[in-house]
């Protein structure tokens, strides 16, 4: 994956101006001199770390992840262990890009809930020309975003009070084990955009639950997401990714660190035999927008 420098987030951010919105009044975002402005004078500097902030209003209070989680989650992603499911996420998105030929630089990819960003580095690498947008409401996820690809440009935002992206200019969009907001998504997404959806099976790293305490899998999930879909999107592809880790506890203390387990056990998997089998188990679905709903919501999507 290639790292960005500083000049490539501001050029990365510079790319995608033409998609944003101003969250305060949803007009477009001009962007210069480390800037991003609206015609109303709502302005939103460049951090010096690269990403955004495109949070208005007053405070969330949603906090996101941690900067200790999210050092957690780059250790883990950097073993490899979920290089599959990223690269299954990038194979569904070239698979639409050779069905649709959209023209070579059109092409805009939001990763809504990036955390590191590198699910969507893998699909940037996939897709050479496009464009992508990494958003999260954790700064320390913006930071890590910045740097994530030297096409990405890294947002930090609310997506729960509404993307700040104008209607119909995305070619896609992700949510890779991320809270979703599918009437956003669905106003955000160019006709013929496609929504790819990661969701844990109820087998996901089921052989930490009693050892550790992990967080289980909601055994409805799939009902839950196909509830939260309805009206809105129609699922026009599946697939299943699932393979065993041989993990070693160092690997096990990042699974528990990186994610919501974080929040309930103080378990590092010290105790476990090493290595250790630990199977890996999501489903990857395609999504596209029914027609209607994607005209509906506004660009705060309330």
């Amino acid at each position: 994956m290639s790292p960005a420098s500083d000049t490539a987030e501001e050029s990365a951010l510079a790319a995608v101006a033409e998609v944003l919105s101003c969250p305060v009044c949803g007009r477009g975002l001009d962007f210069g001199g480390r800037v991003l402005r609206c015609e109303l004078g709502h302005s939103f500097d460049i951090a010096r770390q690269g990403y955004v902030s495109l949070l208005a209003g007053a405070a969330t209070k949603l906090t996101g992840d941690t900067a200790e989680m999210l050092e957690a989650r780059a250790a883990f992603q950097g073993t490899g262990f979920f290089e599959p499911i990223a690269a299954a996420v990038a194979e569904a998105a070239m698979a639409v890009r050779d069905a649709t030929a959209p023209p070579p630089g059109t092409e805009v990819i939001a990763d809504i809930g990036a955390g590191t960003g590198y699910y969507l580095a893998h699909v940037l690498d996939a897709l050479p020309t496009a464009r992508g947008i990494a958003l999260d409401i954790a700064k320390p996820a913006g930071r890590r975003c910045a740097r994530a690809h030297s096409r990405a440009a890294a947002l930090v935002a609310d997506a729960w009070r509404g993307l700040p992206m104008q209607d119909h200019t995305l070619t896609a969009a992700l949510s890779v084990f991320a809270p979703r907001n599918p009437a956003a998504v669905a106003r955000c997404l160019a006709p013929g955009g496609r929504y790819f959806v990661v969701t844990p099976t109820v087998r996901h790293l089921a052989e930490l639950i009693g050892p550790i305490g992990m967080v289980t899998v909601d055994p409805d999930k799939e009902r839950r997401l196909a509830d939260g879909m309805a009206g809105l999107f129609t699922r026009v592809d599946s697939r299943a990714v699932e393979y065993s880790m041989t993990l070693t506890r160092a690997d096990i203390a990042h699974l528990v660190a990186m994610g919501p387990s974080a929040h309930h056990t103080a378990a590092t998997g010290a105790q476990l035999p090493e290595p250790f089998e630990v199977t890996a188990s999501v489903t990857v679905s395609t999504y596209t927008a029914i027609p209607a709903a994607a005209g509906t919501g506004s660009h705060r999507d309330a």
